[in-house]
Order: structure tokens, then C-alpha cells, then sequence
């Protein structure tokens, strides 16, 4: 059995939903524009890619008809090149490198792309609505179907986290996200995008055009203060999840070349990092965003490691409240959690985000002389997620 490593990472940088850069971007030009920026620099052939695996959220309209095979069209790759779209909600781009990962080890695929996107701007507010809830279910599990905000506030409530407490943490986030932009510690992630956006005046209503180019993530401030934070109204009346204390609506894509380690030696690539495993597991819908309190052990028993071995932590701020309970819960120290940051200051497309934290867990694992790493996260419905990596050059 071979190992499977990660020789490149590329993402875009993330842009705000409806009023950001994206805002007009089909998700296969933001799948491709990645593809090819993980392609280029892995420094191999495109024909050499034997599948191209994406994951995510909401795939339909502008990310649907089998985006990963869009994606891999519009990256240039031979047609050939075939394409798979995975879709496990937020954690879709994590499972999409794992599965990759899984068919290397399985020997099934030498040369992989993964990784996840996700145009919110194009979908979520059309998306299709028509018999979406299933009559049984929403009788005997309703809470399946309900938002992931109403979630957050029942973890709020039923575990005790407060809004202080949430506030400080989506500082936190923010100024950690801040500096780390402001040293160059998302450059080496980020490929730089130039497309077309959406205008309106704010007087006129007039709509316009225009070219753009985006090399950072749009939702980062550097200005926030608790002050501010604890003044924004939350987004449910009598509630504490507010905008300052939430994941941010992005859009954006992120991928990554998945090869057999024996062949990244021989053609003298230094890979990133190596695959050490992946799990998933269930909870209640009401509780989402506690999911990986549960997948976390799994993994890590499964691969005979503890939470003190591993040295960094990617785990999804969809909501300050759920970062804090799993954090807890699990004893992950605060100093080796969301080092740079999260999704609260740099934004969550819900497909993009797992594949985001994996490869920025590997480069930020690097510089920082960490051995192994886990990224992490909540998902809708009920479900936890998680992948170990070892980084190379630790």
C-alpha cells in the first residue's frame, strides 16, 4: 500500500456574496481557474490527471450539472480528463480529498485533482425549492430541515456558551485572520482571479458592470473590535448569533493534486503533506454544529493518535458558539486552533472550505514546524467530518 501525498494547493480568494467579486462568476470558472493554478503548480502534465473530484453544497444551476467535470473542461485539461462532484454539504471539498486520497491508496489513480467550490451569489437565492422536504421526515425529524442558524442558537442555549463569550471569539478570528493576511501568510494559497462583477448604485438602482481583480479574501477587518461586534444585532430577535459571530456568505473554490507518494519521488516533487485518514460521523440535526466532537475521536482512533499529537487545528467557524463547544470538548488548546484565522473573518463557500483549511493547514504547518494536522468540521443534517495529514518537512 502506498501513501497518498498533496503536491499543490490553489484557491481563489474568497469574495462576499452578492455584493463581492464573484457576484457574476459561474462556479465552473471558479473550479477551473483552481484545477489549473493545482495543476500548474504541482509541475505535471494535465493528461496525466486521472479524475478531477469536487465537492459541493448546493450543487445546481450555476455549480450543478456535474461541476467537477465543468471544472476540469474549463481548466483546459485533456477531455479525457473525467470528473466527479461530491457533496456532503459544508465538508464536501474535505471528503472530495479524502476520496481522492482513498482511490491512490486503494491503487486505483496515481494523479488526482480534489479539492471544492461554490458560487453562493449564483445559487443560493434560486435555488430549486419544489417538494424539498420529505413528508416522513419532516414529521418523525424535522429538525433535519432546519437552518443553520436555528441550530446554532440551540447549542447556545443547551450548552450554556454565551454571547460574550462568541463576540470575543469572532474578534479573535478577525484580528488573527488580519495579521496573518497583513505577514503574506495566505499568498502562497491564493491565485489571483480576474472576472467581471455586478454594480448597483445605491441611489439610482442602476445596474453596472465591472473588471476586477481579487488576490485576498474580501470579509477580512482589521478594525473590528468587541465594542462593535457586541453592538451588531443579532440575526434572530431574543437570539446571540450575530454577523459578528458568524460565518461569512463567500464564494470561492479551492484544489489540490493528490499523487502516489512513490511517484511524487520519482519525479522529484516535494510534496505538502501526506493523507493519514478521514472520518465522519452523525449527531442530531439540532445540533449540527457540535458534528466534530464525534468524527474528531473517530478519526484519531482510528489512526492511534490523541488530541495532544496533533499540532494544528482547521476546524470550520460556520458559527463562533459550535467552535467553542467542540473546542472544549475536545481539549484542543487555543493556541494551535484557526491560527490564522477562519470562515467568521474570511468566509465559508460552503463546498470550497474543507479543501481551504486542508491546504492552508499544510502550508501554515510547515512554516511553523507542526508534524500533523486535522481540519475539521460541522455539517448540515447532523454530521461531524475530519482529516488527519502529516506534513512534510515538519
Amino acid at each position: 500500500m502506498t501513501d497518498a501525498v498533496i503536491v499543490s494547493t490553489a484557491r481563489t480568494g474568497l469574495a462576499k456574496s452578492w455584493r463581492g467579486a464573484f457576484n457574476m462568476t459561474h462556479g465552473a470558472t471558479l473550479g477551473g481557474h483552481v484545477v489549473a493554478g493545482a495543476v500548474d503548480r504541482a509541475g505535471i502534465d494535465p493528461a496525466e490527471v486521472e479524475d478531477v473530484v469536487m465537492g459541493c453544497g448546493n450543487p445546481e444551476g450555476a455549480n450543478g450539472f456535474n461541476i467537477a467535470r465543468q471544472s476540469a473542461l474549463r481548466a483546459g485539461l485533456p477531455v479525457s480528463v473525467p470528473g466527479v462532484t461530491v457533496n456532503r454539504l459544508c465538508s464536501s471539498g474535505l471528503n472530495a480529498i479524502a476520496l481522492a486520497a482513498q482511490r491512490v491508496i486503494a491503487g486505483e489513480c496515481d494523479v488526482l485533482v480534489a479539492g471544492g467550490l461554490e458560487s453562493i451569489s449564483c445559487v443560493q437565492n434560486e435555488m430549486n425549492q419544489h417538494m424539498m422536504q420529505e413528508p416522513w421526515l419532516k414529521e418523525h425529524k424535522p429538525t433535519l430541515y432546519w437552518s443553520m442558524l436555528k441550530t446554532a442558537e440551540v447549542v447556545a442555549e443547551r450548552y450554556g456558551i454565551s454571547r460574550e463569550d462568541q463576540d470575543q471569539y469572532g474578534v479573535q478570528s478577525q484580528l488573527r485572520a488580519a495579521a496573518a493576511r497583513d505577514a503574506g501568510k495566505f499568498d502562497d494559497e491564493i491565485l489571483p482571479m480576474t472576472t467581471t462583477m455586478a454594480l448597483q448604485d445605491r441611489d439610482t438602482g442602476e445596474l453596472s458592470t465591472r473588471e476586477v481583480t481579487i488576490a485576498a479574501d474580501e470579509g477580512i477587518r482589521p478594525d473590528t473590535t468587541y465594542e462593535g461586534v457586541s453592538n451588531i444585532r443579532p440575526a434572530l430577535e431574543g437570539g446571540v448569533v450575530s454577523a459578528g459571530n458568524a460565518s461569512q456568505f463567500s464564494d470561492g473554490a479551492s484544489a489540490c493534486v493528490v499523487m502516489n507518494a512513490k511517484l511524487a519521488e520519482k519525479r522529484g516533487l516535494e510534496p505538502l503533506g501526506i493523507f493519514r485518514g478521514f472520518a465522519a460521523a452523525g449527531c442530531e440535526p439540532d445540533e449540527m454544529g457540535i458534528g466534530p466532537i464525534f468524527a474528531v475521536p473517530k478519526l484519531l482512533d482510528r489512526v492511534g493518535k490523541k488530541v495532544a499529537d496533533v499540532d494544528l487545528w482547521e476546524l470550520n467557524e460556520a458559527f463562533a458558539v459550535q467552535v467553542i463547544y467542540c473546542r472544549d470538548q475536545l481539549g484542543i488548546p487555543d493556541e494551535a486552533l484557526n491560527v490564522n484565522g477562519g470562515a467568521i473573518a474570511v468566509g465559508h463557500p460552503y463546498g470550497c472550505s474543507g479543501a481551504r483549511m486542508a491546504g492552508h493547514a499544510l502550508i501554515e504547518g510547515r512554516r511553523r514546524g507542526a508534524r500533523f494536522a486535522v481540519a475539521t468540521m460541522c455539517v448540515g443534517g447532523g454530521q461531524g467530518a475530519a482529516a488527519l495529514f502529516e506534513i512534510n518537512g515538519s
